[in-house]
């Protein structure tokens, strides 16, 4: 069945009632959310801004200002979403850099970039030390939030990354990066991801020798992007928590890059953590159904190489696709929505196993009211409204992955003790050698 949308109108009220519900916040609200995060630091699970710099300014962290607005540096119709004012502002604590490459590059080039964004987020650090101090540990997390700095972490969002070689995984970690995806948007050689067809049922032998050397060097394994197949294998593996830096709740908004309730209960298990992501798409029903629904209208105008009403005319296909779209605008997105995930999460996981992935300066568009990392206090404002306590919003600004990163690194030293490092190929394991 087609998506009818909601009329521009009904989109222009949702659009006033979410400025005028932001435009409300209680202000006892407000000040307990301050002293909240004046306590514990909010950890965000993923930024792209890494990316962003690589993207527009040529790798340069020099050539872009964070200490001013940069919502105005527009790309394809985007600002910017991350600086240094906001920031302040969002009483951000601690962020994990992303540092993403396309999984389109692989191989020696993948591992190159890799290391190129991590002095990308390096450099950010040596530029603005008064406010960035690399971080690797949680106690330094604490340390570097006490002392009025933003803790910075590396994230790797893939891992196709690595090359299939636990030694370049080692090497990782030791250039600074905390954890890893197993995969992005199509599987690698070992592990399938959710947004392609299987390949593997899950992770192959070397795939789960990967989840094992994680646990035994200390980078926390993040389930964002894979399959719920490789999920489980991997939560049937890891000794030490998981982590999903930017996944939603699959019972909220039945995406495939959201979580299952099946695999949320398997993850309490595993005392790790889901932090809630605010792509549009990820949090609302809706607005997937009408980006498959947009999808398919770009197909039908323009549909290389074999077809479309307009292929050839790049001109038509886009005048076409406007006007589709101004006749079926976007279904409003809000901040309560992705509160909704929230609580979705708490409910059937546990609130020990919740925190907050917002993966901005890596999506499009965001939710009403969280238009860029200045609106953390405004979600946590939203909680606090819903009843939640101070303790509990606490858990979920940064305390529980405080507490992943704690148990994690508690399982790396125990594992460092007993089990060498391993040096098992993916030819050994899977009797696949790479192409």
């Amino acid at each position: 069945m087609r998506f009818v949308s909601l009329t521009g109108s009904v989109v222009a009220l949702a659009l006033a009632a979410a400025c005028a519900h932001a435009q409300a916040t209680d202000p006892k609200i407000a000040a307990r959310v301050d002293k909240v995060l004046a306590g514990t630091p909010l950890i965000d699970g993923h930024n792209d801004l890494a990316e962003q710099i690589r993207g527009r300014f040529d790798g340069r962290p020099d050539r872009v200002d964070l200490r001013a607005d940069t919502s105005k540096l527009m790309f394809d119709g985007v600002g910017m979403m991350t600086d240094i004012p906001r920031l302040r502002a969002g009483h951000v604590g601690g962020q994990f850099w992303s540092v993403f490459i396309s999984p389109a590059f692989d191989g020696p080039i993948a591992v190159q970039m890799t290391l190129e964004q991590i002095d990308i987020v390096k450099g950010l650090a040596q530029r603005y030390p008064d406010v960035f101090e690399m971080a690797y540990s949680a106690d330094d997390v604490v340390r570097i939030h006490k002392a009025g700095r933003i803790a910075s972490m590396i994230g790797i969002e893939g891992g196709h990354q690595i090359d299939d070689s636990l030694a370049v995984l080692r090497q990782m970690y030791a250039a600074g990066a905390r954890y890893m995806t197993l995969t992005h948007a199509i599987n690698t050689r070992w592990a399938d991801s959710a947004t392609a067809n299987p390949q593997h049922n899950g992770l192959t032998p070397f795939g789960k020798a990967v989840v094992r050397e994680m646990n035994r060097t200390g980078l926390l394994v993040d389930l964002s992007h894979v399959s719920e197949a490789t999920m489980k294998d991997a939560l049937s593996v890891t000794q030490a928590p998981v982590i999903f830096s930017h996944s939603g709740a699959r019972g909220v908004d039945n995406h495939v890059r959201n979580v299952s309730d099946e695999v949320l209960a398997l993850v309490a298990k595993n005392h790790g953590v889901v932090m809630a992501n605010f792509a549009t798409t990820y949090v609302s029903a809706e607005c997937n159904r009408w980006d498959a629904d947009r999808s398919a209208e770009q197909a039908r105008y323009n549909a290389p190489p074999f077809g479309g009403l307009y292929i050839g005319q790049p001109e038509k296909a886009k005048a076409a696709l406007d006007a589709w779209v101004k006749a079926h605008p976007a279904p409003p997105v809000t901040l309560s929505m992705v509160a909704d995930h929230i609580e979705h999460i708490a409910k059937v996981c546990g609130i020990d196993c919740v925190g907050i992935g917002s993966d901005f300066d890596g999506i499009g568009d965001t939710p009403l009211g969280l238009e860029g990392v200045d609106k953390f206090p405004d979600l946590l404002a939203e909680l606090a409204r819903r009843g939640w306590s101070d303790p509990d919003l606490a858990k979920l600004a940064g305390g529980n992955v405080l507490r992943v990163m704690r148990e994690a690194e508690a399982v790396a030293r125990r594992l460092q003790a007993t089990t060498p490092p391993s040096y098992a190929t993916l030819a050994e394991l899977d009797g696949s050698p790479k192409p």
